[in-house]
């Protein structure tokens, strides 16, 4: 905000905790071209996920003023709150609660680890729960925008390309499964009448596995990311396992067939082992395709440019995907060295951010300015 406060934008911070810094246009009335991404990061996350996109956006701004462009509509840079959906398990808060995304009530509840509700989490950071859906821009109409982020793969480095222009973003379905069994000492009880909850996770887990590789030419990936053995000990056979398992794709047909798999293999492990079993959906969201006209001016921007590109399919989730209910949408992605992120070691050459930078700040003025 205080670098924002000193390229002379307005600034504020919505009910949602989304921070908005804008730059007016030289026509009143006209609806803003937006940029923005987001700044928190998963746990040993890395520091260029999100950051990028937030810096790239004000570093636009910065470059406008220093050449003393003024645009004929207004643009704005969103910092957005939680993309992340590491604490509670649900991804891009900020840009769903603006997009009118967000169900306030099924989430409220929801806990991290420590046992803090979201409901909580937000009245820590002086924000009233409460009132979010006042941060909604469902009425309000936006010209475009525009998200420029890490690639978080392998694609632009292993094909030599300098930029990826994506055309759709996978969605997942999330779940909390929890799994109960009986806790035994681990040398009186005989392997045949244990009820191993551990177990029973593992096989959920080898299967989702499988599942998932079936539907390899969708993209389709699956993911068991936690696991909890609650009260675990070395000579204790588990008792109770809570686990969070994460599915997505751009083909929901192919997203359903590993989730119908999953919940196959969930009654057959309830029988098999004699387990009681529990899985509650956290969210489910739809893939979305992006504009193609912003497609096609990002594709010859990037030619007029003398810059390498490529088309691209995300399969992480982005702000972006939830303005995509506002307006059009871009989404430009830099390479990530080794395809490598949400690790501390996460790198993106400053060049190819420059490069991503030179991209962005040629499209916001395209669709800034009246022509």
């Amino acid at each position: 905000m205080r670098m924002c406060k000193a390229e002379n934008l307005d600034i504020r911070m919505d009910h949602c905790g989304n921070v908005i810094a804008r730059r007016n246009g030289k026509i009143e009335g006209l609806p803003p071209v937006v940029m923005g991404s987001h700044l928190d990061t998963v746990y040993q996350g890395g520091k260029y996920d999100g950051v990028v996109g937030v810096t790239a956006a004000l570093e636009v701004i910065k470059r406008l003023n220093e050449k003393g462009i003024e645009t004929d509509h207004p643009i704005e840079v969103i910092s957005f709150a939680c993309e992340e959906s590491s604490r509670f398990g649900i991804s891009t808060v900020g840009s769903k609660v603006m997009s009118g995304l967000f169900q306030k009530e099924k989430y409220r509840s929801l806990k991290d680890k420590d046992g803090i509700t979201m409901e909580k989490a937000f009245s820590l950071c002086a924000l009233d729960y409460n009132s979010i859906d006042q941060a909604s821009r469902g009425n309000e109409e936006l010209k475009a925008f525009f998200e420029l982020h890490i690639e978080q793969g392998p694609v632009l480095i292993n094909n030599n390309k300098k930029i990826g222009i994506v055309i759709g973003i996978a969605a997942p379905v999330r779940l909390h499964i929890q799994i109960s069994g009986k806790a035994s000492h681990s040398g009186t009880t005989p392997m045949n009448m244990r009820k191993d909850a551990f177990l029973g996770a593992s096989e959920i887990a080898l299967e989702l596995e499988k599942a998932a590789k079936l539907e390899h030419e969708f993209g389709t990936v699956a993911t068991l990311g936690v696991i909890d053995i609650l009260n675990g000990a070395m000579n204790v056979v588990p008792g109770e396992v809570e686990i969070k398992i994460d599915i997505r794709s751009t083909s929901v047909a192919s997203r359903q067939r590993v989730l119908d798999h999953l919940y196959q293999t969930i009654y057959s492990v309830q029988e098999t082992r004699q387990l009681a079993i529990e899985s509650t959906e956290i969210i489910s969201e739809e893939p979305v395709l992006l504009s193609d006209e912003i497609i096609h001016v990002l594709e010859s921007i990037c030619e007029e440019k003398g810059i390498s590109n490529q088309r691209m399919i995300s399969g992480a989730g982005h702000d972006a995907m939830n303005m995509n209910k506002l307006c059009p949408v871009g989404l430009i992605f830099v390479p990530s060295v080794d395809g490598l992120s949400h690790h501390p070691n996460e790198y993106t050459d400053l060049d190819d951010i420059i490069m991503g930078i030179d991209i962005l700040e040629e499209a916001v003025l395209r669709y800034a300015c009246i022509r």
